[in-house]
């Protein structure tokens, strides 16, 4: 999969929220929350299309998400750690909580992650 922009996922939002839409709904919704125009949101459209992360369907141009939040969460995760931490997730999370102040909840949820894993 290719990477997603700021853009991309602008759109991919509410298709991950809330299931597929036609592209005029996307578009009212990204007018409201972005200010965007109709033409902007299909050229985004298009481009998620010509990833292969959108699917449209007639009538009614209904965009469908062929990817989900998770798996763009993943390569995006996968990403920075490889450029900024030589691919080493140890150095990535004692970067993140060395400037991080946990609660103890946080705290334990962590614990508990990395307990998940044995």
């Amino acid at each position: 999969m290719e990477k997603l922009y700021d853009s991309e996922l602008k759109v991919m939002e509410p298709l991950w929220d809330g299931g597929p839409q036609t592209a005029g709904a996307l578009a009212k919704t990204l007018a409201d929350r972005c200010g965007w125009n109709r033409n902007t949101t299909y050229t985004v459209i298009k481009k998620l299309i010509d990833k292969g992360a959108v699917a449209r369907s007639d009538p009614g141009f209904v965009c469908t998400p062929l990817v989900t939040r998770q798996e763009v969460q993943r390569l995006e995760t996968d990403s920075l750690i490889a450029r900024l931490f030589g691919g080493s997730r140890a150095q990535f999370l004692s970067s993140f909580l060395s400037e991080k102040d946990l609660t103890p909840a946080e705290a334990q949820q962590l614990r508990a992650l990395i307990q998940n894993l044995k």
